[in-house]
């Protein structure tokens, strides 16, 4: 019986899931309080954005880092000090007297945060061939289904005794729970589990006609296109729904209802993974999201509000788990953690420049218009690249593969 596919593997999916529901809470709580940090301390919008701007380039940073060491060292040790890093910053950051002390502490919650992301899909990538797309789908799915939850959870807190309070619930849930499940996963991959893998992944790196260092970068590039467009509504919706009049609690609805409808996107886009690879899927998901964004530029009601985020997180949901799939069915399976991590990296200082560079533009013109136009160049950007590389992937005649 093969050690990929195995009830093994769907066992080890599961706790990962759980695990990630905990451990991906870093990315968005930070953007849940950012109102009321903006509030209390007294600054603009760009300034108020740091500290989330941190917390993605430590999430950046911590994909690819962490990613080397699990390829070394194996995931289960690298989610335990993760935790605990987590635990820490987050008890440290709801006692921040600024915003320039609290954007520090962002910095390390999101490098802890990233072992349960980028890190955790390579693993359970290893234990995947024909379903990969599928579980690396359903993983992914775990950061998602985090910022859907954790805002729900944390509006009575935010409501009542603020921000700092909520930090502390999340520092004491991330010691409880994560530590406990990460032992679960000590078990290593089985021996001869990746030479299937590797074989495809040689044939297919073939017929790009490109190395793997250059295939790589592509992705990265592509990967920061989608991203900084992924960011402007990600990012921004709680505060666009504040200046709208509709107030942070309907911003926080809306955030949950396009992380929901992501979560679906990245499931139907698991599915077609596994049909159509992961090239056409990206190109499929990336399309969508411009259109999405182009959908903001005249919604002001609340109603066409609630609709155009859902239709936002239906379209692009499956976007950021096609580059790992990717990844695995193109480069080496040894380095998957590390590609896997580099990529990741990518798109998420995509997201850190995207949320930057809107509130920038909020506060140079005070409208998001020009954000969301800011949004699209970029993504045409990432729909270029992914047509080229698929493309080149296109099964030549016989005459020019005996040319090649």
């Amino acid at each position: 019986m093969s050690p990929l596919d195995s009830r093994a593997s769907w066992i080890r999916l599961a706790l990962s899931l759980m695990i990630s529901l905990v451990g991906n809470v870093g990315m968005w709580a930070i953007i849940v309080i950012l109102p009321a940090v903006q509030a209390e301390f007294g600054t603009e919008r760009a300034a108020a954005s740091i500290p989330y701007t941190l917390t993605m380039l430590g999430f950046a940073l911590g994909n690819f880092v962490i990613g080397r060491a699990v390829d070394r060292y194996g995931v289960a040790r690298s989610l335990a000090a993760s935790a605990l890093l987590m635990a820490a910053a987050y008890a440290a950051a709801a006692a921040s007297a600024n915003i320039a002390t609290l954007s520090a502490l962002q910095f390390l919650i999101g490098f802890g945060t990233a072992t349960s992301f980028g890190p955790l899909i390579a693993d359970v990538s290893q234990w995947f061939l024909k379903r990969r797309g599928i579980a690396v789908a359903i993983i992914a799915s775990g950061n998602y289904l985090s910022g859907a939850i954790w805002p729900l959870i944390l509006a009575d807190i935010l409501a009542g005794p603020g921000w700092r309070t909520a930090y502390l619930v999340i520092a004491a849930a991330t010691l409880a729970l994560m530590l406990p499940a990460t032992w679960l996963l000590r078990k290593p991959l089985p021996d001869g589990a990746l030479a299937a893998s590797e074989t495809a992944a040689a044939a297919r790196a073939r017929e790009t006609g490109l190395s793997p260092r250059t295939l790589t970068w592509l992705l990265a590039a592509a990967g920061i296109g989608c991203c900084v467009a992924m960011s402007m509504p990600q990012v921004h919706i709680v505060a666009y729904c504040t200046d709208l009049g509709y107030g942070p609690a309907v911003g926080a609805e809306m955030l949950s209802l396009m992380l929901l409808g992501g979560v679906a996107s990245r499931l139907l886009s698991g599915v077609l993974a596994d049909r159509l690879g992961g090239v056409m899927t990206l190109l499929i998901g990336s399309t969508l999201q411009m259109l999405a964004l182009m959908l903001y530029l005249p919604t002001t009601g609340l109603t066409s509000l609630y609709l155009v985020s859902l239709i936002f997180g239906l379209s692009q949901g499956g976007i950021v788990p096609s580059y790992a799939i990717i990844v695995r069915e193109y480069l080496p399976a040894r380095e998957a953690g590390a590609r896997v991590g580099f990529v990741i990296m990518a798109t998420i200082l995509g997201m850190a420049l995207g949320g930057w560079l809107s509130g920038l533009i909020y506060d140079l013109t005070g409208s998001y218009r020009w954000a969301f136009l800011n949004g699209i160049a970029f993504n045409a950007l990432n729909v270029g690249i992914m047509l080229m590389i698929l493309m080149r992937s296109r099964p030549r005649s016989p005459r020019m593969a005996q040319a090649a």
